[in-house]
């Protein structure tokens, strides 16, 4: 048995309750990108312009839903915290609360973004073909975001019980409504790209629906009342405004990368959509632990199991590298043909078999540092891990710059240096969660994390 490892794999004491919320967590997370290729192809048969549209207003309404992802994380780690305690009425408390705060922020996300949305298509560049098309997703697709919202803060309140089964339930059923309803009003009813956003609209209503009678459900048996409460819904602005921070921190950095790799190039930004879309498929799988993460390590920290918590950690930190190493090598295995399933371009071809080495040696790094990033945050560690993600965005923007105004357009070197300037950022996530994790700080035990 390798001496990094406490146990040899699906041995391990820890490594059913893993995979038991690992598992399920995968699917529901790649089901997502499955729907949007679906309804792509949906939307596509209706032409250039409103394909156009389709992906301008798309990556409003994605910015918005990672923007708020805290919804899902926060009150994951809240609940399972209580349902560690034994205290699962309280925990369903704090998940109402979740689910009222998703309410107010999906309503003030509407009320501000239906009149702003001619200003938002425009700022993204949309030419006047496309424009209309992606007004018209962009605002009737804009209803359905309190329900986005509340789906994301009831998913996380199930898997904060420690369920994952009916949130890969209700994401399986939503996404398949929601490409049976597009295929429906786009294709028989010619509905036009209106069509696709009803079906999101719909879709997503019902989802948010399944999520609001689950909870209510299990705070009726536990007689929890479903009123909003001032002291739950202060402790999950405060939980999300740091989580918040995170999310940003995260963002500016993949904005900023492409930023660069565009001013590098037509070719470079090619490869580099090519590679970075590479990168986060693999991050699904180590995503899926992660978040398993933040419900077993809630739930030991609650039940003030602290010692529990440290060998859960370690388990799923090796799980971490081993996925890391295995698509490390997978990588590395792909790497010759895989620019061949997306251009016939050699310049892409060559600057996509150079990134791609840097994708694959990323790989044990990347695993590590995403389950630390989904323990912390099991653990409630939101604060810590705000200004750790802020400070890892500082080490990576001057490391971009060098990239920018150090290479020219026609330097292949270029895009490998930036997606080491990239690892260099991953490498800087490392040392922090790392160091964090080592230490005690992290480890407060009780219902409710000070």
């Amino acid at each position: 048995m390798p001496a990094f490892l406490s146990a040899p794999p699906f041995r391990h004491a820890h490594d059913r309750e893993i995979f038991r919320l690992a598992v399920p967590t995968f699917f529901a997370l790649v089901s997502e990108p499955l729907f949007l290729l679906s309804d792509t192809a949906i939307v596509g048969t209706l032409g250039t312009a409103p394909l156009g549209g389709l992906g301008v207003a798309g990556q409003v309404l994605m910015t918005l839903a990672n923007l708020c992802i805290f919804l899902a994380y926060g009150t994951t780690s809240a609940v399972a915290r209580r349902f560690g305690a034994g205290e699962a009425a309280a925990g369903l408390r704090s998940g109402i609360d979740g689910l009222w705060l998703a309410l107010i922020i999906g309503a003030a996300i509407l009320a501000l973004g239906y009149p702003a949305a001619p200003w938002l298509v425009d700022a993204l560049g949309a030419s006047p073909e496309v424009a209309p098309h992606a007004l018209t997703y962009l605002r009737i697709s804009l209803l359905s975001t309190p329900a986005l919202l509340i789906i994301m803060a009831g998913t996380g309140v199930l898997r904060g019980l420690q369920d994952a089964t009916t949130p890969l339930a209700v994401a399986v059923g939503t996404n398949l409504a929601n490409i049976g309803l597009a295929a429906l009003l786009v294709l028989a009813l010619d509905w036009g790209i209106a069509g696709s956003a009803w079906a999101t609209v719909a879709a997503q209503s019902a989802g948010a629906a399944v999520y609001v009678a689950v909870v209510l459900r299990a705070a009726r048996r536990r007689g929890v009342s479903p009123a909003p409460s001032t002291e739950g819904l202060r402790a999950a602005v405060g939980a999300g405004a740091a989580l918040f921070v995170r999310t940003v921190s995260l963002r500016v950095v993949l904005i900023v990368c492409t930023a660069v790799a565009a001013r590098l190039g037509d070719p470079e930004i090619a490869a580099h959509q090519v590679a970075t879309q590479i990168w986060s498929l693999l991050v699904f799988a180590m995503d899926a632990v992660a978040i398993a993460g933040q419900a077993i390590i809630g739930r030991y920290l609650g039940a003030s199991d602290a010692a529990g918590a440290r060998a859960a950690t370690r388990r799923m930190v090796e799980w971490g590298v081993l996925a890391g190493l295995l698509f490390m090598l997978l990588v590395f295995a792909v790497r010759p043909w895989a620019p061949l399933l997306f251009t016939d371009d050699p310049q892409v071809h060559r600057l996509l078999l150079g990134a791609l080495v840097v994708v694959a040696l990323m790989q044990p790094l990347s695993g590590v540092v995403m389950v630390l990033d989904g323990i912390l945050m099991g653990a409630g560690d939101q604060r810590y891990l705000a200004w750790a993600s802020f400070w890892t965005m500082v080490v990576f923007l001057p490391c971009a710059a060098a990239v920018r105004y150090g290479f020219s357009g026609d330097s292949d070197p270029g895009l490998v240096a930036l997606w080491c300037a990239f690892a260099v950022w991953m490498a800087a996530r490392g040392v922090t969660l790392g160091l964090r994790a080592r230490g005690d700080a992290w480890l407060v035990v009780g219902s409710a994390r000070p």
